[in-house]
């Protein structure tokens, strides 16, 4: 089989190789391209890869392009990790937004519609390409906001394109691992959109164990959410949300913690990287050892800024592990190819499982996966303050897909000023302003 891979001259590229060296089952992945409008970056990832593969009988072997067409011809499995803009263009989405007071977290409210404004008409560009080129691919898409793109390139490629993501994945294992639990054999109930999503209950053995969680509160503190939002908040709301909420539940400490911090994240990850990618034009600088040192620095201050907030302390070591998005990806991918049957929580059209939202909303849940694809499993209804939330940030998803649409600018602040999380449609029309400002990527609107 074949994997293109787009952005694959992406920092993260190495865990998926990694995890694909790590299959041995028949059918496996034998060809893997990389694209990247980036040579270079191509070059420095072409490199940790050798170095990941050296003495790995049977790795595939990897080829390069530029060109996304020669990439996609011939693809039986397309992993989409592109970023728009760049690092730098995150580090602008989360400057702009911190200057009106609001949060620019390249996912969650203002940085978040900017990436998608910005990111949705290269995906629907890639969606096309696909459904022309490569019919009969499957599209695993990594590119953040998830949802939002995963939406916007299913309306070209229906349920071929999947959206993935390993917050509900790594907040199930903690929530296990708290209990005592083996997190293999835990049947998690999540539900709602990519970062937007809240861990109802954890079954072992047909028992429901997440009471015994929440009425135990030294338990309950004792893993990354109980830490971030305290094991009161998460008594009260009868569940444990993804990590990404406390921009929602602790939203001005978040902007406070942002202001006040020497740099923000995309700024951080901007300079780290930028340093590693010069430092693999060296000839003789060690590929592979110079990318798992900068992997391990970028790990460990992952929601730096919130756990500062909260008073949370440093990530545990358990939480560093590896097994994240690329273990997803390459299960989803076994499944699809081998009629491997599991379940997963992915980024899937709705059809009826979430009743508050039509049948073509992406949502984030449960999905039994076969040979035909990730169909969505049924959920419990999602309790009225978590319904609240959903809806209201499904409906700037779908402002931000009519915008990339019809290059309004109208629709583009009606986007921003729905959101939660910005109060103002003055601040909104500022936000736009500032926005088609700095990014080349945006002149489409109008």
């Amino acid at each position: 089989m074949r994997l293109t891979i787009l952005g694959g001259g992406g920092f993260r590229l190495p865990l998926v190789y990694g995890a694909l060296l790590g299959d041995h089952a028949e059918g496996r992945i034998t060809h893997v391209t990389l694209h990247d409008l980036d040579a270079g970056r191509l070059a420095a990832i072409a490199r940790v890869l050798a170095d990941q593969a050296e003495g790995v009988p049977d790795a595939p072997p990897v080829t390069v392009t530029t060109d996304l067409d020669e990439a996609l011809r011939g693809a039986d499995f397309v992993f989409s990790a592109i970023r728009v803009g760049g690092l730098e263009g995150r580090a602008a989405d989360e400057r702009i937004a911190l200057a009106e007071d609001v949060l620019g977290q390249e996912t969650v409210g203002a940085g978040g519609i900017a990436y998608g404004l910005r990111t949705v008409p290269v995906a629907v560009d890639i969606a096309r390409r696909v459904a022309r080129l490569a019919p009969d691919a499957w599209v695993i898409n990594f590119t953040n906001p998830a949802g939002l793109v995963t939406e916007a390139m299913a309306r070209h490629l229906g349920d071929r394109v999947i959206g993935i993501c390993d917050s509900p994945v790594g907040l199930g294992r903690r929530v296990a691992r708290a209990l005592g639990a083996d997190p293999d054999s835990a049947w998690i109930d999540y539900a709602g959109l990519n970062h937007l999503g809240w861990l109802r209950g954890l079954r072992i053995e047909g028992r429901d164990e997440l009471p015994r969680l929440l009425a135990d509160p030294e338990l309950l503190g004792s893993f990354e959410e109980g830490k971030l939002f305290g094991p009161d908040w998460l008594r009260s709301l009868g569940a444990i949300p993804n990590e990404y909420l406390h921009y929602y539940y602790f939203n001005r400490e978040a902007v406070r913690a942002y202001q006040e911090a020497k740099q923000t994240r995309g700024a951080f990850l901007h300079e780290q990287q930028a340093r590693f990618y010069a430092e693999m034009r060296r000839p003789d600088a060690p590929a592979l050892a110079t990318w798992d040192r900068t992997r391990a620095e970028r790990e460990a201050t992952y929601m730096a800024h919130n756990r500062e907030a909260a008073g949370a302390g440093e990530r545990d070591a358990c939480d560093l592990e590896s097994g994240g998005y690329e273990q997803v990806a390459l299960a989803l991918m076994r499944a699809i190819a081998h009629n491997q049957r599991t379940t997963l929580i992915l980024n899937v059209r709705n059809r009826t499982t979430l009743s508050v939202l039509d049948e073509e909303a992406v949502v984030e849940v449960p999905c039994f996966v076969d040979a035909n694809g990730a169909h969505p499993l049924s959920v419990s209804p999602l309790p009225l303050h978590a319904t609240g939330l959903v809806c209201a940030v499904k409906a700037v998803e779908r402002e931000v897909l009519a915008a990339a649409d019809s290059g309004s600018r109208a629709t583009a602040v009606k986007a921003f000023a729905l959101h939660p999380l910005i109060d103002s449609v003055t601040v909104a029309r500022r936000l736009v302003d500032g926005y088609t400002s700095v990014h080349p990527a945006l002149a489409y609107l109008r």
